[in-house]
């Protein structure tokens, strides 16, 4: 579909056609967004500048077209009403996102697109950099009530620590919250993968202090676990390194230093995309540990073709007796890409594995969102999911 306003240029595509609409649009915020049918929008991506060749990536993927003698680009999408996700703009041969906030560069954020997101890099990880996006949100988008820090919410404490570890032959960096107030004596864990982005693109320890204050969810210990760029591929798979690492040496410190994680049933494994298949995979290997399960994007289609057959681990969850377990997934209703080497998609796997687990017996809270593969997506479904998978007990005050 063609957006009205570029058809308008279009038919008299004047340079002063160009700079009025270019003023127009920018001064209200890039990009375009005009009304569409059957609960979509259409969406208009405009750049003004050089290039060979100009797109947007990541979350949308639209190829602009640029009006003759003229450094004016535009591409126009129907996109859901309730869509939030992330961009960048992609020029020429450009293949990753933007590492800055400039609006310049082969790959950059839009620059008239008030709302923008960094990733920050870990400052532990030599490997890891500053990444910036810009945020589409479009009329109908969720709300996301629980990720913002609430006057008078006392927030959480996050002290970072370094455990020694046989499993993962040497140190690992964990950063440990815990709630306001609270001794953590006899608390449940919630332990998390990505540790550092989940704290801070995701805001989990913000997410905790707003729902732990509101009662909606009991106090708990949060361990967020790094994975370093370099290692993170092959630490978060279904492999023995990563479980027993989380099983073996940080529940039980956990337990000796904390003395929070005793009871199987109230603790928790979670993390997103590899995190999530390795989270899954560790509560079916050892539901003495833990009794929930959150897999945002779960990268069920593991392994590859080229280094197995895949979907390996739904294919573990009829073998074996059904443990007491709970689970919450979630998948952008977008995934729809294969996985690496034609592997399934994203969107695909997460079925099989919802329908893997019911057959067996498992209760299974499962959502499709409307979006992609994205931090911005999941750090507002995670409050859901905490909500469907943590103890419904409350301490008395």
């Amino acid at each position: 579909m063609q957006s009205p306003r570029i058809t308008r240029l279009l038919s008299h595509p004047t340079a002063e056609a160009v700079d009025d609409l270019w003023r127009e649009v920018t001064a209200a915020g890039t990009p375009l967004v005009e009304p569409g049918d059957d609960g979509q929008v259409l969406v208009t991506f405009l750049w003004r500048g050089e290039a060979g060749s100009t797109r947007t990536w990541w979350g949308v993927d639209v190829e602009l077209t640029r009006i003759t003698n003229t450094d004016f680009w535009y591409g126009t999408q129907a996109l859901p009403a309730d869509l939030r996700t992330i961009y960048c703009l992609m020029h020429d041969d450009a293949d990753r996102l933007p590492t800055s906030a400039a609006g310049i560069g082969p790959s950059h954020i839009d620059a008239h697109n008030p709302s923008s997101f960094c990733f920050p890099g870990d400052p532990a990880d030599p490997a890891d950099y500053d990444q910036w996006v810009s945020i589409l949100e479009l009329p109908d988008a969720p709300e996301e009530p629980w990720t913002a820090a609430r006057p008078g919410v006392i927030a959480g404490t996050v002290v970072e620590t370094t455990l020694s570890s046989t499993a993962l032959g040497g140190p690992r960096q964990v950063a440990v919250y815990r709630p306001a107030g609270v001794p953590t004596a006899g608390l449940p864990v919630l332990v998390v993968f990505d540790g550092f982005l989940s704290r801070t693109a995701l805001q989990i320890p913000a997410i905790l202090d707003n729902l732990i204050a509101a009662r909606r969810i009991p106090p708990m210990v949060a361990l967020f676990v790094s994975n370093f760029s370099e290692r993170r591929e092959a630490e978060l798979t279904p492999t023995p390194g990563m479980a027993d690492f989380v099983v073996r040496e940080l529940m039980p410190w956990a337990q000796a230093t904390l003395g929070a994680g005793a009871d199987p049933v109230r603790n928790i494994v979670s993390g997103s995309s590899r995190g999530g298949l390795v989270a899954t995979h560790i509560a079916l290997q050892a539901p003495e540990v833990f009794g929930a399960v959150i897999s945002q994007s779960g990268s069920f289609w593991w392994p590859s073709p080229a280094e197995g057959q895949p979907e390996w681990l739904i294919r573990q969850v009829g073998r074996g007796p059904r443990a007491d377990l709970r689970f919450y997934l979630d998948v952008g209703n977008r995934e729809t890409m294969p996985g690496p080497g034609d592997a399934p998609s994203q969107l695909a796997a997460n079925r099989r594995m919802r329908d893997a687990l019911k057959t067996r017996g498992y209760p299974v809270t499962y959502a499709e969102y409307t979006g992609g593969h994205d931090y911005i997506n999941w750090r507002r479904t995670f409050a859901d999911a905490l909500l469907a998978v943590s103890p419904v007990s409350l301490p008395h005050h």
